[in-house]
């Protein structure tokens, strides 16, 4: 009989994303194990790599020589079995790698954290008081069925609440979210809270402060430094159950019998993984419910049309609370017709709303003056150097590049030869100077992505800060304006509707309860959903429309791009696989520069998991046949590059 590990090699190679056998020698038996990390030969790389064991079996006679393996590089089993079959399950879905999600799941090894986790006594299992378990139950009392929603695994959809909290500087959907994770908690299971950035987290992590004690709670997120992350991740392993709040790679968490994950606002950008095989926090998190059976919460102040499609499909129940309450907003129009940014409205309420306290502006981009024109022909301002778009940092300064970051002191334009140059918009701190001088003896908070504000008092005060950076304002602001509406639709994207209407209802949501939210300059749909707060209303109506048109995310879109041959190659496999793409599911190929051609692939979500199979394998093709001869490093590489359900169509 021969010992055999059974390894998944880390490596970014498609071909090497597959379970290979290794003899283990006698001297390590007792140290190989399932999730532990290892060290092997690789025989074409003729190198040692890092690989983890996934399996271990005894076989009587290998079909072939098996190579030994070389070391175990960690007796920690890193990797349980649920986190390999999650990012197993994902990374097929999306096409891609295993590997790939395990590397934003698992932190990389800090030895002294390690060493110091294996010394320390396991952490005891937290104890919720009585008055949490109270406090939690008073709070998802506001929503019949909820808690026994949750206790029975289900996936939920709730409309958070919009208003901030009365007891803490918090928004009230983190006190929401906080009381299904400690209600999980008194039930012995462990919940994990996915946000998009450090603000949301730092809300959900003051009111858990005040609910359970600090061993109950992990902070997960790239912010924290390596030995800190990998002991937070050790923690994860320990059989005590915990609460784990951090950004979208902790959905893959392995916590201890999870019995809810929870998403904040998933049409949050930040939620959308970037790096390969670019999974979706959302989507990894409804893979992760059907693995576990565990419940699955969709949160927010909006809703998108991805989840709005799986409420109309019943995949995901909808509950709403006993009784709605939305935000005082008024729809505030220039009446006089003379093009004012803050028309007389909104100008009023600003005024009074001073005297009782802090008001927020919100506005669409930072900077002073982030677009210049020709003053003459109303050209856009361009850098002569890269071809960027120029602004100024202040009033009369010399215009610089966004881009590479020159300065341009003797500009001319391409178009009419004149040199005088004209700042169109207003950005965060031009529009701080001119409310300044509108209201003199008040103080003027910015906050963007230069000037970072996360709380504010309540003494009065005008907070102009970009979408998405608002401050938390003690006891909520006394008056909401939404500048620069128009501006921000002028978008060239699909989903602009959706992100306006969710930076919009985010800012409302941090209004004092009756205080006016002023929406400056916008019609339609968008205005109507916003002022009646009927934001599930507009994503069926989004919904609808997409339908006819074969747009995300009524279909799935998968992005191909690499050489012509290549790029064909995988079209014509498709085209083979599933006929009904011939027609109209294949948008492309165009040329995107330097030979490199990309098309787009529109599918049924039914037809997923072929065209999943169907490019990952002509992905491992190209690599294998892309690959370079050990004695011609020089030689040209084949590559295939994929990705699956893209939120834009957009060659």
């Amino acid at each position: 009989m021969v010992d055999v590990a059974r390894v998944l090699v880390d490596s970014p190679l498609p071909q090497l994303d597959r379970l290979f056998d290794y003899a283990v020698p006698t001297a390590l038996i007792d140290q190989v194990a399932p999730g532990v990390r290892v060290k092997v030969p690789l025989r074409t790389a003729g190198r040692m790599v890092e690989a983890w064991v996934i399996e271990t079996d005894e076989i009587s006679e290998p079909p072939r020589p098996l190579s030994e393996v070389d070391a175990v590089v960690s007796p920690v089993a890193a990797l349980p079995p649920e986190l390999y079959a999650l990012a197993r399950r994902c990374a097929d879905r999306a096409a891609g790698s295993a590997s790939d999600i395990l590397r934003l799941a698992v932190p990389k090894r800090m030895v002294r954290a390690e060493k110091a986790w294996l010394t320390a006594d396991p952490p005891p299992a937290p104890v919720v008081s009585d008055e949490a378990v109270v406090w939690a139950g008073a709070t998802l009392s506001v929503f019949p069925g909820l808690s026994d929603a949750v206790a029975a695994g289900e996936r939920i959809a709730v409309d958070a609440p919009p208003r901030p909290s009365a007891d803490l500087p918090v928004g009230a959907w983190a006190e929401l979210l906080a009381a299904i994770a400690v209600e999980m908690l008194a039930a012995g299971r462990s919940a994990v809270l996915v946000v998009p950035d450090h603000r949301d987290q730092a809300q959900l992590l003051t009111v858990l402060a005040t609910r359970v004690g600090e061993d109950a709670v992990v902070r997960d997120d790239a912010r924290r430094s390596g030995p800190e992350r990998y002991a937070a991740y050790l923690r994860l392993l320990a059989p005590s159950p915990c609460i784990v709040v951090g950004n979208r790679s902790t959905v893959y968490a392995p916590a201890r019998d999870v019995g809810a994950v929870i998403i904040w606002d998933d049409g949050d950008p930040l939620l959308a993984e970037p790096l390969s095989p670019g999974v979706h926090a959302r989507d990894a998190a409804l893979v992760r419910q059907e693995l576990e059976g565990s419940a699955l919460v969709f949160s927010g102040h909006t809703r998108t049309t991805d989840v709005e499609r799986l409420v109309q499909l019943g995949w995901v129940r909808e509950i709403a609370a006993v009784r709605r309450t939305s935000p005082k907003v008024v729809l505030s129009a220039d009446r006089d017709g003379q093009g004012r940014r803050v028309p007389s409205a909104a100008y009023a309420a600003a005024r009074e709303a001073l005297a009782e306290g802090p008001v927020l502006v919100q506005v669409a981009r930072p900077g002073y003056a982030p677009v210049l024109t020709c003053a003459d022909c109303r050209t856009p301002a361009r850098c002569p150097h890269c071809a960027g778009p120029l602004r100024a940092r202040r009033a009369g300064a010399v215009p610089e590049c966004a881009w590479c970051g020159r300065t341009v002191p003797a500009w001319r334009c391409a178009s009419c030869t004149g040199t005088r140059l004209r700042m169109v918009s207003s950005g965060s701190e031009r529009t701080a100077d001119e409310l300044g001088r509108a209201f003199p003896n008040t103080r003027v908070i910015v906050s963007d992505g230069e000037h970072a504000v996360t709380t504010v008092d309540a003494r009065p005060a005008l907070v102009v800060a970009t979408r998405g950076a608002e401050p938390i304002a003690e006891d909520g602001y006394r008056a909401v304006l939404l500048l620069d509406g128009d501006r921000m639709l002028l978008a060239e994207q699909l989903r602009i509707g959706e992100s306006c209407l969710r930076w919009w209802s985010n800012a409302a949501a941090l209004a004092a309860p009756g205080a006016p939210v002023h929406l400056v300059g916008v019609e339609g749909p968008l205005s109507r959903a916003l002022a009646s707060w009927t934001q599930p209303a507009y994503a069926r109506a989004e919904l609808a429309e997409r339908a006819p048109l074969a747009m995300p995310p009524t279909v799935r879109v998968a992005v191909v791009e690499g050489t012509a041959t290549a790029v064909a190659g995988a079209v014509d496999d498709l085209r083979a696989a599933l006929p009904q793409l011939a027609h109209t599911g294949v948008l492309g190929p165009i040329a995107t520069g330097d030979g490199a051609v990309r098309a787009l692939i529109r599918f049924d979500y039914g037809a997923g998991r072929t065209v999943a199979d169907v490019l990952r394998a002509r992905v491992v093709a190209e690599a294998l046949r892309g690959r370079r001869p050990a004695k011609d490093r020089a030689a040209p590489r084949t590559t295939l590059k994929v990705r699956l359900d893209v939120p834009e169509l957009d060659l």
